[in-house]
C-alpha cells in the first residue's frame, strides 16, 4: 500500500492462533471489562446518590470513574469482538475514532489525579483556605480544564498521526490502534512531527507527575505532624490511592511511548499497553475504596438499596 489514502482498514494484533485460546482471551477480557464496569458504575452511583459524598474529592472521583469507563470501553470491546469472531480488522474510520477517543480520555484522566493531589494538598496543608481555593466553582473549572485538555490532546495527536503517509502495510502490532504502532507504518521522516508531539505530551505528563510528587511531599510532612494517629491514618488513606494510581499509569505510559526501539518486542509492547490502558480502569475502584471507609459505607449502602 503506497499511502494512507489506499488503506481502508487496519489489522490488529491476534492474541492467539487456536480457537480455544481465542475464546480464553475473550473470557478474560470480558471478566476484566465487567469488573471495571461494575466497580466504576458503583462509584458513580454512590457518589451521585449519597449526599455525604458531595465534596470536591468525590466530585473528581466521579469524573475519574466516568473517564475510566470510557477508556476501557474504547479498547476492550473491539478486542473482545475480534477474539470471539476470529477477526483482526478494524475500519480506517474506526481506528481514527479509537485513537481520538483514547487520547481524549487518557489525557483527561491523567489531569484528574493532578487536580486531586492539589485538592488533597489544600485540604491538609491549607485547611483554613479550603473553601475559597476549592469551592464548587473552582471544582467545575478544574474538571472542565481536565476534559478540555484531553480534547486538545486528542485533536493534536489524531490529526498529526493520520496526516502521515503510510506505506509499511496496515498491520498494527497491538490489540487496539495505538499511536506508536501506527507510526511504525509511516514511510517518511514526516513521522517526526508526531514523535515531537508525543515528546511534548510526555514532557507535560512528567511535569505533572513532578507536581504531584512535590505536593505529596508537602502532604506527608504535614500529616506526620498530626498528633492524632486516627487523623494521620485518615489523611494517608485519602491521599495514598492517588499516588498509587498515578505511579502505575505514568511509569507504563512513559515506557510505552518513549522506550528505545532496541528493547521493543510484540510481547513487551502488549504487556506495557495492557498495563496503562486496561489495568488502571479496572483497579482504580478497588484502590480508591479499599482504604476509604466513607466510600466503602456508601458503596455498601448503594448495593443494599439496589438489592432490596
Amino acid at each position: 500500500m503506497s499511502n494512507s489514502s489506499s488503506i481502508t482498514e487496519f489489522l490488529l494484533l491476534a492474541f492467539a492462533d487456536t480457537r480455544e485460546l481465542q475464546l480464553l482471551h475473550f473470557g478474560l477480557f470480558l471478566d476484566i471489562y465487567l469488573a471495571a464496569f461494575l466497580g466504576n458504575g458503583l462509584i458513580l452511583t454512590a457518589v451521585a446518590c449519597d449526599h455525604h459524598l458531595h465534596t470536591p474529592m468525590y466530585f473528581f472521583l466521579l469524573n475519574l470513574a466516568l473517564l475510566d469507563l470510557g477508556c476501557i470501553s474504547t479498547t476492550l470491546p473491539k478486542a473482545m469482538a475480534n477474539a470471539l469472531w476470529d477477526a483482526r480488522a478494524i475500519s480506517y474510520p474506526g481506528c481514527v475514532a479509537q485513537v481520538f477517543l483514547f487520547a481524549f480520555l487518557v489525557g483527561a484522566e491523567y489531569c484528574l489525579p493532578t487536580i486531586m493531589s492539589y485538592d488533597c494538598y489544600v485540604a491538609i496543608c491549607k485547611p483554613l483556605h479550603y473553601g475559597s481555593l476549592v469551592g464548587s466553582r473552582a471544582c467545575a473549572q478544574m474538571a472542565a480544564a481536565a476534559w478540555g485538555s484531553g480534547f486538545l490532546n486528542a485533536v493534536l495527536h489524531t490529526a498529526t498521526t493520520f496526516s502521515l503517509p503510510l506505506c509499511q502495510g496496515n498491520a498494527v502490532d497491538q490489540f487496539f490502534c495505538e499511536i506508536p504502532q501506527i507510526l511504525k507504518l509511516s514511510c517518511s521522516d514526516a513521522y517526526l512531527r508526531e514523535v515531537g508531539a508525543l515528546v511534548f505530551s510526555v514532557s507535560l505528563l512528567f511535569g505533572s507527575f513532578v507536581f504531584i510528587v512535590l505536593s505529596y511531599v508537602q502532604i506527608f510532612r504535614a500529616v506526620l505532624r498530626i498528633p492524632s494517629e486516627q487523623g494521620r491514618h485518615k489523611a494517608f488513606s485519602t491521599c495514598l490511592p492517588d499516588l498509587a494510581v498515578v505511579s502505575l499509569f505514568v511509569s507504563t505510559a512513559i515506557f510505552a511511548y518513549l522506550k528505545p526501539p532496541s528493547i521493543s518486542s510484540s510481547s513487551l509492547d502488549l504487556v506495557v499497553s495492557f498495563l496503562y490502558s486496561v489495568v488502571p480502569p479496572a483497579v482504580n475502584p478497588l484502590i480508591y475504596s479499599m482504604r476509604n471507609q466513607e466510600l466503602k459505607n456508601a458503596l455498601i449502602k448503594t448495593v443494599f438499596i439496589h438489592a432490596s
